[in-house]
């Protein structure tokens, strides 16, 4: 019954130890959230967690970032209830499952790949 209790104990503290804190990623990375790179090629291969912070940094006079539904996120377009943030450092905390991101400050921002797809697990 010892070596079951301490085994027990062991493995909790264990879990308890290695529970993971959430993580910051710079969208774009040096260069921000920009057409540079198409966004959806800097999230590629990336593993997001719910609670993960997305942190959008670009010039807020000439660029945006809109939290939008499926359609709006393959439409280009910014659907009813999307969210608009112009802050040029905007925080974003991931929630479980998809999520849309798109640039629309200019009409050709999305279409030029200012535009990504995230899914966060558990």
């Amino acid at each position: 019954m010892v070596i079951i209790m301490t085994v027990l104990c062991l493995f909790l503290a264990n879990n308890v130890t290695h529970a993971r804190r959430q993580a910051t990623y710079y969208v774009g990375g040096v260069y921000g959230w920009d057409t540079i790179i198409p966004m959806d090629t800097w999230a590629r291969g990336k593993i997001f967690y719910a609670g993960d912070i997305l942190e959008f940094k670009y010039d807020y006079l000439t660029s945006n970032v809109m939290v939008v539904n499926r359609t709006g996120y393959e439409t280009c377009i910014a659907n009813e209830g999307a969210k608009e943030y112009t802050s040029g450092d905007d925080r974003i905390s991931l929630p479980y499952g998809l999520s849309y991101y798109i640039g629309t400050y200019d009409d050709a921002d999305c279409s030029a790949g200012l535009k990504m797809a995230i899914r966060a697990i558990s």
